[in-house]
C-alpha cells in the first residue's frame, strides 16, 4: 500500500514538472516561429512546421499545405520581407498524454493591429512541431454586422 501511495505521489509531483517543461518548449517553438518570420529566415521558419502542416490565413481562400505556403512565402522571404507578429498573450493546453498541444494567442501587427493565432502542435520524440496555424483578425461584436455586410458585398462582385 505504501508503494502505491508513493507512486501516486510521484505522479502528482512529476506530472506538473513535465507540463511546465512542455509549456516552455511550446512557447519556445511559437516564439521562434514569430521571430523567424520577422527575420525572413525561410529555412528556420519552415523547419518549425510539421511536414503535413496546414496554414490558414486571414482570407477565406487561404488554406495552405506546408508546400503551398512555402511557395507563397519564398519570394517574400527572398526579398528579406517577412511578417512581424508580436505575441501579447498566449494560452497553451495539452492532451492527457502531453504529445499534442493547442494554443490561442493575441498578437500585434503594425498593419493589422490586434490579430489572433490559434493552432496545434504535435510532439515527435522531444521536438514540438506546428501542425496547424490559423491567423485571424478578431472583429469586435459592435462592428461585426458591418464587416459581415462588407464581406457579403465583396463576394457578390
Amino acid at each position: 500500500m505504501k508503494a502505491v501511495f508513493l507512486c501516486a505521489l510521484f505522479l502528482v509531483l512529476v506530472k506538473p514538472c513535465f507540463a511546465d517543461e512542455n509549456s516552455k518548449a511550446v512557447d519556445f517553438v511559437l516564439n521562434g516561429l514569430h521571430r523567424h518570420a520577422s527575420e525572413a529566415n525561410f529555412d528556420a521558419y519552415f523547419n518549425v512546421y510539421h511536414d503535413d502542416a496546414i496554414f490558414i490565413g486571414t482570407d477565406a481562400s487561404e488554406v495552405w499545405t506546408k508546400d503551398a505556403f512555402m511557395q507563397y512565402a519564398k519570394p517574400h522571404f527572398d526579398k528579406g520581407t517577412g511578417w512581424t507578429y508580436t505575441p501579447t498573450t498566449r494560452h497553451v493546453y495539452f492532451s492527457p498524454n502531453e504529445d499534442v498541444a493547442w494554443f490561442d494567442e493575441l498578437l500585434h501587427n503594425e498593419k493589422l493591429g490586434e490579430t489572433r493565432g490559434t493552432g496545434v502542435l504535435v510532439k515527435e520524440g522531444n521536438t514540438w512541431k506546428v501542425s496547424q496555424y490559423h491567423l485571424t483578425i478578431p472583429i469586435p461584436n459592435s462592428i461585426a454586422s458591418d464587416v459581415a455586410k462588407q464581406i457579403k458585398a465583396l463576394s457578390q462582385k
